[in-house]
């Protein structure tokens, strides 16, 4: 075999006992995930926004960061409810470069999956601990979810994971709501088709057991632009590309119809600057059309606290060392935009 088995990892159960949550914490998870849960089943019609880093690369900027945006929601409480992005696993399109803090927990110094696991674990446990956060990361590998399922506000699947079919059970048996993104190729009906798989009843295998899942109902939609033949960006935010998946859902039988529009990506071509018009294009859009603004249930944004990207080694304290950011003055004054247009 070309593959050399270094080390066994323990396992999720062994990684809670160790890190566990108090029963306040816990608490605060639950009271939070029922928030969340009445949004996307419109018992609320405040808007999310699952904003932050592109990457959670240290662990103190992060909670720098997401401790500002504790005094904006405190704010905002009212018409907005943040859920902060701690993204720790980053899919890379070619394999190579920066696979986030699951792999390296300083990006300067090699890979450890052990000390990945516990970092992780311990960034979104001091989130919820200092800032009252429980927050949302990417579901890059599903048998990885287990060392932070007690934890978690909101997982999203990605635009190369969306067609995977353990990514789509694995799906159907969290408890919380889960974002499927169109694929890079836009095909909407394969996210359709993602969001159905997850929203049903399965029998599959998961870390070696034979499991059963309920169905998640608040597994919904996530627009992130797409690229075409030629390789060029394109966006799919636009009011017609709303009306469209408005009447595709009408028609598809799914519970609690949702979209999250992903403002950067392929929808801004990573302009990153580009995040502010389009959160502001989308909400004209729900003023035009009760459907479209019953459809969309919020935005996933990122930003830091330094504009832009750097590379690694750089050492910009807050400043994003994969995809660029909006900075923290630009998302500031953002959100406050946002809650005076709703």
């Amino acid at each position: 075999m070309s593959m050399i088995f270094e080390r066994k990892l323990p396992i999720p159960q062994d990684v809670k006992a160790q890190y566990p949550l108090s029963d306040d914490l816990a608490k605060l998870v639950s009271t939070r995930a029922e928030e969340i849960k009445d949004i996307f089943t419109g018992k609320s019609d405040k808007l999310v926004l699952v904003i932050g880093p592109c990457s959670a690369d240290n662990e103190d900027s992060v909670i720098d960061y997401i401790s500002r945006l504790r005094t904006v929601q405190d704010k905002v409480s009212d018409k907005i409810f943040i859920i902060p992005r701690i993204y720790t696993n980053k899919p890379r399109t070619t394999g190579d470069g920066y696979k986030g803090m699951l792999h390296q927990p300083n990006p300067n110094e090699k890979p450890d999956m052990y000390k990945g696991i516990v970092a992780i674990r311990e960034l979104h446990m001091r989130a919820l601990k200092e800032t009252g956060f429980s927050c949302a990361d990417e579901m890059l590998y599903p048998e990885n979810f287990r060392y932070l399922s007690d934890i978690l506000a909101y997982v999203a699947i990605g635009a190369r994971s969306v067609e995977n079919q353990q990514h789509r059970l694995v799906s159907s048996g969290l408890g919380i709501p889960v974002g499927m993104k169109n694929p890079t190729s836009g095909d909407i009906s394969v996210m359709m088709n993602s969001i159905t798989a997850a929203q049903h009843k399965h029998t599959f295998i998961y870390r070696g057991w034979e499991v059963h899942s309920e169905g998640n109902p608040c597994a919904h939609a996530i627009l992130r632009g797409y690229v075409n033949k030629h390789g060029q960006s394109l966006p799919n935010y636009h009011y017609e590309d709303l009306v469209h998946l408005a009447e595709v859902y009408a028609t598809s039988g799914l519970e609690n119809p949702g979209v999250i529009v992903d403002t950067n990506h392929a929808n801004s071509g990573k302009k990153y600057l580009e995040q502010i018009r389009i959160a502001k294009e989308v909400l004209h859009s729900c003023r035009h059309d009760a459907d479209v603004k019953k459809l969309v249930k919020g935005f996933m944004i990122e930003s830091y606290i330094e504009d832009g990207a750097q590379k690694i080694g750089e050492c910009v304290y807050g400043k994003s060392i994969t995809d660029p950011c909006l900075g923290w003055e630009k998302t500031e004054k953002l959100i406050y935009d946002i809650a005076d247009l709703l």
